[in-house]
């Protein structure tokens, strides 16, 4: 029994001296101590031994069996830590190598605008609310001092859905007249209403059938032109630079009276006078006005004790004015080679 040990114990070694890949490994685990492996014959004629010798034969081939999984596990660990290193080598990375590049996303300018808007409002004490763009003709209309049969609504060019009543919103002033309604005529409101509207326009270079608009409205008491004066200016003032000047014009408008349009002061030429202004000085940017009387007593609130102002900005015209775009559809484009463009005019 010894002899065959020792044998055995002889040939593992040699073996072991060829083994360089993993499967050698296995072929070796089966060879030596497997179930049909020489380690293991040695214990098939266990049966008929005495009880003496049967504890001498266990001892000697659990011994060898215990030297030969040594052996092999060792010899494992060393070709898998080579099989490593090659592999580590073979892989390594030179971080001298410029970096793949990725083509990204750009913040779309548009949202940006927006965003800015409800920042600017929101550091005012203004609460920025949402509504349905399919609007009721009550809420687009006639809350809005506009009543069926008034010429204004040939104006608008509204999409209308179904029997006159249910539509695409032409502004968003529909969420003002809501929110009014919510509040129960006896609270002060302060509101913007950022959102999509739509009008029967052709689609061009600076009109679209689909528009953002960004809506204002605040009703509480004592409420004066000049509150509003003082806010367009503010928001100018952060949108434009701080070195811009805004004044009020005459206008007309079914839900303010009396109704103003707001000009800044050209930020290209400084009011000297440029194609962007019209070599007037000052650009259009918004129009607004004191809420109708009409308007606050069918929201519910008393014209008698409250009063207060409305305006309404242009997301797209704000922008191209703020960064120099002249195509409208540029907001709405997928194509990189335009809107990779927008994050340079950003950081500009």
């Amino acid at each position: 029994m010894q002899e065959k040990i020792n044998e055995i114990k002889s040939n593992l070694v040699s073996d072991l001296e060829v083994v360089n890949k993993p499967q050698d490994i296995v072929d070796l685990k089966a060879k030596y101590i497997g179930k049909s492996g020489c380690i293991t014959e040695l214990t098939k004629n266990m049966r008929d031994l005495s009880v003496e010798e049967k504890k001498t034969v266990g001892m000697l081939v659990n011994e060898v069996k215990n030297y030969a999984n040594d052996l092999i596990s060792k010899k494992e660990e060393d070709i898998n830590t080579k099989i490593l290193n090659e592999k580590l080598a073979n892989e390594s990375i030179d971080v001298t190598l410029p970096a793949t590049s990725i083509k990204a996303g750009s913040p779309n300018i548009l949202e940006k605008v927006v965003e800015d808007f409800e920042e600017v409002f929101m550091s005012m004490g203004y609460d920025v609310y949402d509504g349905p763009e399919i609007e009721e003709d009550r809420f687009n209309f006639e809350l809005l001092n506009i009543p069926k049969g008034h010429p204004a609504r040939d104006a608008q060019d509204t999409f209308y859905i179904k029997d006159d009543e249910i539509l695409l919103r032409s502004q968003t002033s529909p969420v003002q007249a809501r929110v009014m309604l919510e509040k129960g005529g006896n609270e002060p409101v302060r509101m913007i209403c950022p959102g999509k509207t739509y009008r029967r326009d052709d689609d061009d270079a600076t009109h679209s059938h689909q528009f953002t608009q960004i809506e204002g409205l605040l009703v509480d008491h004592n409420i004066s032109l000049s509150d509003l004066k003082g806010t367009c200016d503010q928001i100018a003032k952060k949108l434009f630079g701080e070195d811009t000047n805004t004044r009020f014009k005459p206008s007309y408008y079914q839900f303010t009276e009396p109704s103003v349009e707001l000009d800044i002061s050209c930020f290209n030429c400084k009011g000297k006078g440029c194609n962007i202004c019209k070599n007037t000085g000052w650009i259009t940017v918004a129009g607004a006005g004191m809420v109708h009387p009409n308007v606050l007593k069918m929201c519910g609130y008393d014209p008698q004790e409250w009063n207060g102002f409305a305006f309404g900005f242009g997301a797209e015209r704000c922008a191209m004015l703020k960064y120099g775009i002249n195509d409208l559809r540029v907001f709405y484009n997928t194509d990189l080679r335009e809107t990779s463009n927008f994050d340079r005019k950003e950081n500009d």
